[in-house]
């Protein structure tokens, strides 16, 4: 005899035993409601895992960052002539000193910083392209790069540099690069001095492949050493890390009027604002200058879709348990009447839902692990299945307990409530009402993949207006290629003209920004009638006289710059937004701008271009006619040429001028289409998980189609055998589904478009809600109805009567 305490054990394992053996028993009976259970159950299974892992990876966005908590970038916000606030990352060098001189104490660490550019690295005969950043000391250790090799101090030297280990293994290989001497854009030697561990795709700075010394940084142009103490150049970043304890919104009140201090007027023309690095990625757009959303709003969404894909899987396994209720009545009545009590029957219908949540599970996991690189390359992502996470595998045990326990709980209850007397006398029936339940989660099912159905179309709709905006510059065939090095400088003539001689060239032309980005900012513009109170920002782009014509852009008043006019030197060209800052609904043209110490006359208006964001609104530009500044080369291809042959005749050229760099460059159209990445990252994503909530309920339909029809069988074959054609009993056992997914119609459409048309404010320029779009996604949903269950009525349609009435 066991004692007591060993003999409850010894009853509970193998009353668990027991349990789980005949959970198997009726899954292996019953192999098409397992299949559709399992398959419909490991898809929503599989949905919400990847979600979390994107989710997971999206709200650890910078935590490579170990400071991370305690870091910020300056942001400066400032009120335009309409009234609103911009706010901008673009700073100011000395404001960066004046930190850490008159707030000491609230920051561990301040540091000024360039924009990540492209440069040229070659050692040997090796050349290389990769982007950088100019940096203050303090920066690598501010952001905890992870050092492979030499010291994470030394930017403190002009001639050092820090190369990511990537970059450095490209560059010498498995040597030991320490020590070594590299040429930087042809003009320049820095010594390596460290190597860094490369950053992951989900830090802001993956881009980043090396560090260089501000010191030298400061010295390479005259405009930087100038701006070193300018406060109004700002085309510049700064960062700082806060001190122990401190709040960074207390402390951003408490600095805002850094900049202001040490300009002319007084006024609150511009503050300056702390933006910690937590909130970069998910909460990065601003409105009257306050972050007001960003990434975060998809975080949001996948959270939600994820939640509702697994629910709708848990559904498809309530509706086909409890319409399968007349067939385990005879179980639940014979098993009460050998002394089953109610706890132990709810317990034997959850012991299945789990074993089936279980099967579920691991063929969930198997399909994760083969997604998990097509799902990096639709969501952009480097996430890796986490098999050694002992913390992944506890919440996944965790999840899958509470997906079969919310699959199982009803059905359990449901099903063990059922009186022996009546199911042993014959004289049970489930009633009208028992599919009443079924019904409306049928309702529910539909009504989201709906939902999910217009937010695809919506979103590619969204995308395809952006997309077919009129950038009002010639998009195709125009090059770009960045002047790293300054063999590229003082030849313009002479490179112009040789690319025009080979044939394949229309134009060329110079300018300080690509076509596809602004890259300088100032607001020091003044015009008579200037509002005192009010400091807008321009951005400032030269150009060469050849540039308006190399792109194609379109004028609205005035002219475009001439060499017929010497004068031009000191004229320049507004677009319309700069027109409406300045001077709305009057003639612009002949009026006179002053910057610094430099008077312009406008002489031309060119409509808006798309620069940088194609969601957003044109960013005011001024465009000066000062070849100084350059530091791009636009060149046009020639329409109908040979695109292979034209690259390599313009190569050729800029291999004569530029012999001792790679040669790089970009096409504007594709640079174009990359600034919708985000947008179809997330519309690729939803178009596939939509995909999988309408298969899983197609699934739970083709499953309860398949129960209907097996239940309503010898009806079928009474109504066949009185003459009904196969028509006829199609519609029998179509109609309901069909009027159910058409009240789910009715349901989603209102919910998406109040939720679509909030989405669609967060963009300037955005589509509208067409009706057609409901009209397509409800038509979609009641087609792919109508296949599912057709496929079941038919083939029960065409079924011999004699098989389902001999017994009668």
């Amino acid at each position: 005899m066991f004692p007591e305490p060993e003999l409850i054990i010894y009853k509970q394992k193998a009353m668990f035993k027991n349990y789980m053996t005949t959970a198997w028993r009726n899954l292996a009976r019953n192999k098409l409601y397992a299949m559709v259970n399992i398959a419909g159950l490991a898809a929503g299974m599989a949905v919400a895992m990847l979600i979390s892992f994107w989710v997971w990876d999206e709200l650890h966005f910078d935590t490579y960052h170990t400071r991370h908590t305690r870091l910020a970038q300056l942001m400066r916000t400032y009120r335009s002539n309409d009234g609103t606030l911009s706010t901008e990352q673009a700073s100011c060098i000395p404001v960066a000193a004046a930190l850490r001189n008159k707030y000491g104490s609230d920051f561990k660490n301040v540091a000024a910083a360039s924009w990540n550019l492209g440069h040229v690295l070659a050692t040997g005969d090796k050349k290389i392209g990769a982007s950088g950043l100019w940096v203050e000391a303090a920066f690598p250790v501010m952001f905890s790069f992870k050092m492979q090799r030499g010291d994470i101090h030394a930017l403190d030297e002009p001639s050092a540099v820090l190369l990511s280990a990537s970059l450095a293994q490209n560059l010498f290989g498995n040597e030991n690069p320490i020590g070594k001497i590299i040429r930087f854009d042809n003009k320049d030697h820095f010594t390596v001095s460290g190597v860094y561990e490369d950053l992951p795709k989900n830090s802001s700075f993956y881009e980043t492949k090396l560090l260089l010394p501000w010191k030298k940084y400061i010295t390479t142009a005259e405009w930087i050493r100038k701006a070193a103490t300018d406060w109004d150049e700002q085309s510049f970043q700064v960062f700082a890390e806060l001190a122990a304890g401190v709040d960074a919104a207390a402390l951003s009140r408490k600095i805002k009027d850094v900049v202001m201090e040490h300009k002319t007027l007084k006024r609150e023309q511009e503050q300056a604002q702390l933006f910690p690095m937590d909130r970069w990625h998910l909460y990065s757009e601003f409105k009257n200058g306050r972050s007001v959303g960003g990434a975060i709003r998809y975080v949001y969404l996948f959270s939600v879709i994820g939640v509702f894909v697994l629910l709708l899987a848990s559904i498809n396994f309530m509706n086909l348990s409890t319409a399968r209720s007349e067939q385990r009545a005879r179980e639940v009545g014979v098993r009460k009447t050998m002394g089953s009590r109610r706890g132990q029957l709810v317990w034997q219908f959850l012991a299945e839902s789990l074993l089936t949540t279980l099967l579920s599970f691991l063929v969930a996991v198997l399909l994760v692990h083969f997604a998990m690189p097509l799902f990096n390359g639709l969501s952009g992502k480097q996430m890796t299945f986490p098999w050694r996470s002992g913390a992944f595998w506890c919440a996944a045990i965790t999840f899958m307990i509470i997906t079969g326990v919310i699959s199982g709980i009803y059905p359990a209850f449901y099903l063990s409530k059922f009186r022996p007397v009546k199911v042993l006398k014959g004289t049970f029936r489930v009633g009208r009402t028992a599919s009443f339940p079924r019904r409306v989660l049928v309702v529910l099912q539909f009504a989201f993949s709906i939902a999910l159905i217009i937010g695809s179309l919506i979103v590619f709709k969204q995308i395809q207006h952006a997309q077919n905006r009129p950038v009002n510059y010639r998009k195709e065939g125009l090059l770009t290629v960045q002047m790293n090095t300054p063999d590229l400088y003082g030849h313009y003539d002479a490179l112009r003209n040789e690319l025009l001689a080979t044939g394949v060239v229309a134009n060329m032309a110079e300018s300080s920004s690509p076509t596809m980005d602004v890259f300088s900012f100032s607001n020091r513009f003044e015009w008579s009638g200037k509002n005192p109170d009010q400091l807008p920002t321009f951005g400032m782009i030269g150009v060469t006289t050849e540039f308006g014509n190399t792109i194609g852009w379109k004028l609205k008043a005035g002219r475009d710059f001439s060499r017929d006019f010497p004068s031009d030197t000191s004229g320049v060209i507004l677009n319309e937004a700069a027109v409406r800052q300045i001077s709305p609904g009057q003639d612009i043209v002949g009026r006179e701008l002053r910057h610094n110490d430099n008077v312009y006359q406008v002489i031309g208006v060119v409509k808006d271009m798309v620069m940088t964001s194609p969601y957003a609104p044109p960013v005011p530009t001024v465009f000066i006619n000062n070849p100084n500044w350059a530091n791009v080369v636009t060149v046009a291809i020639k329409q109908g040429a040979p695109l292979q042959d034209a690259l390599a005749e313009i190569e050729a050229v800029f291999k004569k001028y530029n012999p001792d760099a790679p040669f790089d460059y970009a096409f504007n159209d594709l640079v174009y289409a990359n600034k919708f990445a985000d947008e179809q990252r997330i519309g690729r994503l939803s178009v596939l998980f939509t995909a999988l909530a309408i298969f899983i309920s197609c699934l739970g339909v083709f499953g309860l189609a398949s129960f209907v029809a097996e239940q309503r069988q010898k009806e079928i074959s009474l109504r066949k055998v009185l003459g009904a054609n196969v028509y006829q009993l199609w519609r029998l056992l179509s109609v309901e589904f069909f009027v159910l997914v058409l009240i789910a119609c009715l349901i989603a459409i209102p919910f998406a478009w109040y939720y679509l048309h909030q989405w669609l404010q967060q963009y300037s320029y955005r589509t509208n809600v067409p009706f057609w779009v409901f009209l397509l996604s409800g038509a979609g949903a009641l087609l792919l109805t109508i296949l599912t269950v057709s496929f079941q009525a038919i083939k029960t349609a065409l079924m011999n009567p004699a098989r389902a009435l001999r017994s009668e």
